[in-house]
């Protein structure tokens, strides 16, 4: 498959578009090594407009990890640059809004361009910086129907490793593990995306994720990266034995996958159930997970529950506002805040209306924890969303 030509298109009109209007300026306003920055801005135009070319032609979900690694950052690198030069374009088309009415250009505002340089700074520190600043919130959770026993709960959770942007440099991933044993956490969760598009990424990792250390154990579901969905396999088969694989990889890291499964924590005559469905989200992203069956008794039940479902969608649309299921706590990931979060806003609430943190609905019967995951896909960057370990403490009221 390659990248979309309706949305590569585009893209690519529009940035030659911006370079057209940039080598005017240039033509018309450097008088002063005129010589040099002529040719610099047509001959740049032309690289990287041959670039995305490339790019559009290119097969992805065909070519292995290093060549999806390759197109990432040459994406990258042409949307950080462009980005950059349509802010120095806005600001430069305003200052000469005047000139429609025979005035004179605002050489001030113009010169409001340069924050594109800001711009273009920003997106590189979120690739080289940010995405490896391993962020640990602690929230805590009180509920009136949790069990004595389990007052004072401590649940790690994290979600969206994708693996296969790291190769096989576990440096990063040793970093979590670490950062995740120093909280001395009772259980810890992954709520899915452990990989890109196969199993074969999680390989070099195996050993460094067996580290995560807990006494409840470590507990996992898949996420829609988890299936094989985004690559091609030359027959069924080879995508069943990857899935094969991935329960092979994650039971040797001494993880348990709950797969429509539960699992009950029993302390003294109080107890826990925690549920785990496989990915059910909303479209384009297939169904595979199912809720009835994963929980052997009557979802309304009053046995304190925490879900965990890898897209948030599966609470918004299924389990929110819901009388017939009595879920305390779902757990999810999915989201990244699409791996760029500003003062607390993100384009990813355009998408979702739950996109990271903890939401309720109208009475707090239930609960949905957001979790923004801690690797990356499709940008090698974030961009104020740092990577997240999320520390629940359960409390009683």
């Amino acid at each position: 498959m390659r990248l979309p030509l309706v949305l590569i298109l585009p893209v690519l009109i529009v940035g030659i578009l911006l370079d057209w209007y940039i080598c005017r300026a240039v033509r018309t306003r450097c008088t002063r090594g005129a010589r040099f920055w002529r040719p610099v801005s047509v001959w740049s135009s032309v690289i990287f407009a041959l670039l995305l070319i490339v790019l559009i032609v290119w097969p992805k979900r065909s070519t292995d990890d290093s060549g999806l690694t390759a197109v990432m950052w040459i994406l990258y690198t042409w949307f950080s640059v462009y980005i950059s030069k349509a802010v120095y374009v806005f600001f430069d088309l305003l200052s000469r809004i005047p000139q429609l009415w025979h005035g004179k250009r605002l050489k001030w505002l113009g010169r409001c361009g340069w924050i594109s340089l800001a711009v273009f700074g920003l997106m590189w520190w979120g690739a080289l910086v940010e995405r490896f600043r391993i962020d640990v919130r602690e929230v805590e959770i009180v509920r009136s129907d949790l069990p004595a026993a389990f007052d004072g709960l401590r649940v790690v959770q994290l979600s969206d490793i994708h693996l296969g942007t790291y190769g096989t440099d576990t440096s990063y991933v040793s970093r979590v593990v670490d950062a995740v044993n120093a909280l001395h956490p009772d259980l810890i969760v992954f709520t899915g995306d452990i990989v890109n598009r196969r199993t074969k990424e999680m390989e070099p990792f195996v050993s460094t994720l067996s580290r995560l250390d807990a006494p409840m154990g470590v507990y996992s579901v898949l996420g829609n990266h988890d299936y094989g969905d985004y690559f091609n396999w030359p027959d069924n088969d080879r995508k069943i034995e990857n899935m094969a694989q991935m329960y092979h990889l994650q039971q040797q890291a001494g993880w348990r996958m709950l797969n429509n499964n539960t699992e009950f924590f029993h302390r003294g005559a109080d107890s826990l159930a925690l549920i785990g469905v496989e990915n059910i989200g909303d479209p384009p992203f297939h169904v595979y997970g199912n809720l009835d069956e994963a929980y052997p008794g009557d979802l309304a039940d009053p046995a304190f529950k925490i879900l965990l479902s890898h897209n948030p969608a599966h609470w918004e649309n299924d389990i929110r506002n819901a009388p017939d299921k009595n879920i305390a706590l779902t757990l999810s990931g999915h989201t990244h805040a699409m791996q760029m979060e500003l003062f607390g806003l993100s384009p990813a609430a355009l998408r979702y209306r739950d996109w990271g943190g903890l939401y309720a609905d109208e009475d707090s019967t239930h609960m949905l924890y957001v979790n923004i995951g801690i690797g990356e896909v499709g940008i090698p960057a974030r961009i104020g969303a740092t990577p997240e370990v999320t520390l629940f403490t359960l409390k009683s009221r």
